[in-house]
């Protein structure tokens, strides 16, 4: 195929309508082929320009947001893209109560990025991802919390210059208090902006956000908890939040005895839906653990947030609860020792620059458990899936843990 022939069989693609229609596993082989043939054409100086100028795009679009421009023009232009669904900007800037300079700048920006598209002289219509971005989708909550997290970013270089270039291990005293010239923790200072508090807890709440199978369909369920009683604690799920996991795995088991305890901070207990055969704690986890002897102790995707600093004391906390029969299940993502995938490494840095946290390899949390007294008996994983750093990226590993017959004390 000529290089000619390609262009124009890209273009034909690209305003097909049945790329959007096609199943997400060929759309992102798609994706992913068409990234790498940008990337094998960009000269250094076009990689550069894309990667330093890629945070202009981002706070375009944050600007949007919060200037609830996409909402004004979801009201105005309808949801079809076409002229004569078109806005024009001089129409919003009175509803917005913004500069008509402004307004008109931050449009044009969004036509550049294809965000809006530009019909004529002034005069523009949406797209469907403009109209991913109105105020109730969780995708405007992602970027406001995505773009609030540059400003420690940004000054990371600043953090190691000071600091010294070690990774981080204080989640009180790290990159983000450092940026943001505090002393409190990330969770409290989310706690205090209610702003960037509703954001954070709109992403992590999102359909989008859950990632490959529940935990429960690939572990052995039944020959791991046999034998417990009705009045025994079965699973207590630590930083638990409004009890997803729990709820699911109620439904996919109702007649399993023991009790569900579902432990959060009581803030966030309190904003819990009533769950039915679930009982709710208020629990910080860096105190005492009030249930003794459960036969599982779960975390998902909490020990992320905190360097081994904290996260030995929590799982302390845990090892102190647990009775010879008891289970540490750990939900989390694992980076593979090597190839790791873009994502993966972005959310690596996500977790220095918030928490002075990390994602971890499996030897990285084989050390740290066994640090805390406790044995990694099994890493599970669906069984479709390999140890690949795709496989890894998409589906959470579940660890499961077991007490040393020596545990060392790490709560204090």
């Amino acid at each position: 195929m000529s290089t000619t022939d390609l262009i124009e069989a890209l273009h034909l693609h690209a305003t097909a309508a049945t790329v959007s229609a096609l199943p997400q596993a060929e759309r992102r082989q798609l994706q992913q082929a068409c990234d790498r043939l940008q990337r094998s054409l960009e000269s250094p100086l076009d990689t550069t320009a894309r990667l330093v100028f890629s945070a202009h795009q981002a706070m375009a679009i944050r600007l949007g947001v919060d200037l609830k421009l996409f909402d004004a023009i979801a009201a105005r232009a309808g949801p079809v893209e076409s002229s004569a669904s078109s806005f024009k900007v001089h129409e919003l800037t009175e509803e917005l109560r913004a500069d008509p300079l402004l307004v008109r700048r931050i449009v044009r920006f969004l036509a550049a990025m294809d965000v809006v598209s530009e019909v004529e002289r002034d005069a523009f219509v949406q797209t469907p991802l403009a109209a991913a971005f109105v105020s109730s989708s969780p995708l405007s909550a992602a970027v406001i919390h995505s773009t609030h997290f540059t400003t420690v970013l940004s000054r990371l270089p600043e953090y190691f210059h000071a600091n010294g270039w070690t990774c981080p291990n204080d989640g009180f005293d790290g990159p983000f208090q450092f940026a943001m010239g505090t002393d409190v923790h990330y969770f409290d200072f989310l706690s205090s902006h209610e702003y960037y508090g509703q954001a954070f807890n709109t992403v992590m709440s999102s359909s989008f956000r859950r990632r490959g199978r529940d935990w429960f369909e690939f572990f052995p369920v039944a020959k791991r908890l046999q034998g417990v009683k009705d009045t025994d604690a079965l699973i207590v799920d630590i930083g638990g939040g409004q009890g997803e996991d729990l709820k699911n795995f109620r439904t996919q088991f109702p007649s399993l005895p023991g009790t569900l305890i579902l432990q959060d901070l009581q803030a966030v207990v309190e904003g819990a839906h009533a769950l039915p055969g679930i009982e709710a704690q208020g629990y910080n986890f860096f105190e005492p653990q009030p249930v003794r002897g459960a036969r599982v102790y779960f975390m998902r995707t909490v020990l992320h947030d905190w360097p081994d600093r904290q996260a030995a004391q929590i799982l302390g906390r845990v090892r102190d609860a647990m009775s010879d029969e008891s289970i540490l299940l750990i939900s989390e993502t694992l980076l593979p020792e090597s190839g790791v995938l873009l994502s993966s490494v972005i959310s690596d840095m996500q977790m220095m620059g918030s928490f002075a946290s990390l994602e971890r390899t499996e030897e990285q949390w084989r050390t740290l458990l066994e640090d805390c007294g406790f044995e990694l008996v099994s890493v599970w994983l669906p069984q479709e899936c390999d140890h690949s750093a795709k496989s890894l990226s998409e589906q959470p590993a579940l660890l499961e843990a077991r007490l040393m017959r020596h545990a060392v004390d790490t709560s204090s």
